[in-house]
């Protein structure tokens, strides 16, 4: 795999060069409201632990076993 001169994709340097040569910005800067981030982030962190003292054993199991064997599954076809 070639390795990259940046890190950016070549549609970022696009948008780069066209704003340099006209000396329009053509992307907005957005920010996030503060209290919706910790908002959302106190949701999550609370759907994690409701959602994984819900299931029992068994199904905690089965999903570990689903996610491992798609990972193992990922790493042969990237080999062959």
């Amino acid at each position: 795999m070639p390795e990259r001169s940046s890190s950016e994709d070549v549609n970022q340097i696009a948008v780069r060069v066209v704003e340099e040569s006209t000396g329009i910005r053509t992307i907005s800067v957005v920010t996030k409201n503060s209290a919706a981030v910790a908002l959302g982030r106190l949701g999550g962190l609370k759907g994690g632990m409701a959602r994984a003292a819900k299931l029992s054993k068994k199904r905690r199991k089965a999903i570990a076993r689903k996610a491992a064997l798609a990972r193992w599954n990922k790493e042969k076809s990237k080999s062959s």
